[in-house]
């Protein structure tokens, strides 16, 4: 059954306010559906000439688990597999058993010594010299996020350079800093950091329309996230668990606390449910005591990290993913569960409304009446279920394929030479 098909889902009528509203998808059209090798090799951009490009990026999967990390690897290894020079530029993180250069994937990555880390924000000086070094013998340098340091010194950098600089902006507003510092951060630094690319890459229009509100005259092109929708699929588990999945960082704007004050108030009604949260950071000891203290510890799994190859059979065996964040980008997260099928609520995100739409629910942040009452709906409607779970992952392989995104990226990378 195709979207356009798919029966509209509204509860105005009812007393719980949460949506599925009709609106646009801001992502453009893309037709492949997944990572099809042979498709990779008759991609035009396959066949052209290799491109050295000197990626710089706080976090890379695996040293670090997470969705920006995710899309570094990910792009630097298709990129090299389509016959690219990649040289990633990345954090030891303070680990230093780690080697400072490693080939990884067909890429190489070069880590430099973390000398601070605040707010999860990786201070890593030497990069400077290394990027001073490099970059004549590099066609263009990709930097992913301005919120990080890596991102900000290569901007300053980038104003002595001949090579022009790509930023790709994986969400506008931290998730770890404090308000007040944010809105010291953002008009200044990260215009500054923003305005000192020759292209920014965005994942929706919204992003693109929330940086010119904030005056980045940078050129700005929209390119979608990619997922993988073989790895990332309904068949990776045949067994459907009674479970309720977040996967993400536990800090405090994923808003895992709204989900735990929900998941309370459904107990009471499913308490043959339990709640299975996957992912480490700095709130996880107080998350556990807030679950020992609604006495719903016993019904709550802490999984820790689990590997990217492994967290497809997550996603297939649960009924419903939540994310309760109280800021986004394009959370991967969210794309991946659509992928398996597995309907989604979260916030109410203006990047996330079209996405969401009639592939699950969207409600106000910081709202666990909400989200309690969208997550019941569908527990109390397999039919729902499977028909959000359909039109998602439809929305996945026709709008979110890392074949398109990557070759999309070097379009952009070629207009620029």
């Amino acid at each position: 059954m195709s979207e356009s098909q798919q029966t509209k889902h509204s509860i105005d009528d009812q007393e719980d306010s949460f949506s599925s509203k009709e609106a646009p998808l801001e992502s453009k059209t893309e037709t492949e559906s997944h990572i099809d090798t042979s498709k990779l090799e008759e991609d035009p951009a396959n066949k052209a000439a290799s491109l050295k490009i000197l990626r710089v990026a706080s976090d890379v999967y695996p040293d670090v688990m997470g969705g920006l990390s995710l899309h570094v690897h990910e792009m630097s290894r298709l990129q090299a597999e389509w016959g690219h020079d990649v040289t990633v530029l990345t954090s030891d993180h303070g680990d230093r058993n780690l080697p400072s250069k490693e080939e990884r994937s067909g890429y190489e990555l070069i880590r430099h010594r973390e000398i601070a880390s605040p707010l999860d924000n990786t201070i890593i000086p030497g990069i400077v010299q290394t990027i001073r070094r490099m970059a004549d013998d590099y066609d263009v340098i990709h930097a992913h996020s301005h919120l990080f340091f890596s991102t900000n010194a290569t901007a300053a950098l980038s104003r002595t350079l001949d090579t022009p600089l790509v930023i790709t902006n994986h969400g506008l507003i931290s998730q770890t800093a404090p308000r007040w510092l944010q809105k010291a951060f953002i008009p200044t630094v990260a215009k500054f950091t923003l305005n000192a690319a020759d292209e920014v890459l965005c994942y929706t229009e919204t992003d693109k329309c929330r940086l010119r509100e904030r005056g980045i005259d940078s050129s700005i092109s929209i390119i979608n996230n990619g997922i993988d929708c073989d790895r990332f699929s309904p068949e990776q588990s045949d067994e459907s668990k009674k479970q309720i999945l977040f996967v993400g960082r536990l800090k405090p704007g994923k808003g895992v606390q709204t989900l735990l004050t929900a998941f309370e108030q459904l107990t009471a009604d499913f308490p043959e449910y339990s709640l299975k949260i996957v992912g480490n950071g700095p709130l996880l000891d107080d998350l556990v005591e807030m679950a020992h203290e609604c006495n719903i510890s016993t019904h709550i799994e802490f999984a820790g990290q689990i590997e990217n190859n492994e967290i497809g059979e997550v996603y297939a065996e649960s009924e419903v993913f939540v994310l309760p964040s109280l800021n986004e980008g394009v959370p991967r997260t969210v794309l991946e569960a659509m992928a398996c099928e597995v309907p989604v609520v979260t916030s109410d995100l203006d990047q996330l409304i079209p996405i969401v739409n009639n592939a699950g629910f969207t409600v106000p942040s910081e709202s666990p009446d909400k989200f309690q009452a969208a997550i019941k709906k569908l527990l109390n409607d397999a039919e729902l279920q499977n028909e959000m779970g359909r039109v998602g992952r439809s929305r996945v392989k026709n709008h979110y394929s890392w074949n398109n995104t990557v070759s999309e990226t070097l379009g952009i990378y070629k207009s620029l030479l």
